[in-house]
């Protein structure tokens, strides 16, 4: 698990902790620490903490302009034990929603674990409902980290499966995959 950076080549267009609207403004990752652990695997240090112990993100890009935010994540999305969603949401997605964000889009190939709860599907309606007309899509998931959300009917509120599951993002520009995504689920939802 040490050896999973996020990904860094849009570095010259994005870093969050330089973003003065970003909530991770001015978080400072260590270089040659590691800090962090999910269970008892060691992380890689440029991983950011957003409250939760088993789940990590970085917020690889922002526009606010047109809305959307790239976020990657990494570790085991647990609802059930530790409420995930409720801290993302609670601590940093309402920040990025006060700033203008409305589109987000979640690579989670390094999701390798979610579990949920009927209770906490209300955080992500709530989320849905929040964005008037913006989207959350998921992009890239493993088929039984799918599996698991389509279970708990949390495919009503988030964009996923399909063509998101097959994205070459990596060798895009995040205004282009933006484009490519908004386009997928622009499709999706009929608007």
């Amino acid at each position: 698990m040490h050896t999973i950076e996020p990904y860094y080549n849009w570095r010259n267009l994005y870093i969050a902790s330089e973003d003065p609207k970003s909530p991770f403004f001015g978080y400072e990752n260590s270089e040659v620490y590691f800090t962090d652990q999910i269970y008892n695997y060691l992380i890689h240090p440029q991983w950011d903490n957003f409250g939760s112990e088993t789940l990590y993100l970085k917020v690889l890009y922002s526009d606010y302009n047109l809305g959307f935010a790239i976020i990657e994540f990494l570790g085991e999305w647990n609802d059930l034990l530790s409420n995930d969603i409720m801290t993302l949401k609670r601590d940093m997605i309402e920040l990025m929603i006060g700033e203008g964000i409305n589109k987000f889009i979640f690579i989670c190939e390094q999701v390798f674990n979610f579990h949920s709860d009927l209770d906490s599907v209300d955080y992500y309606e709530e989320w849905q409902d929040e964005l008037e007309e913006g989207w959350i899509a998921v992009v890239n998931t493993r088929e039984h980290v799918l599996a698991e959300m389509e279970k708990f009917g949390i495919d009503q509120y988030l964009v996923m499966g399909g063509k998101l599951n097959d994205i070459s993002w990596r060798t895009k520009h995040p205004k282009m995959l933006f484009g490519q995504i908004d386009g997928l689920v622009l499709k999706r939802l009929g608007w």
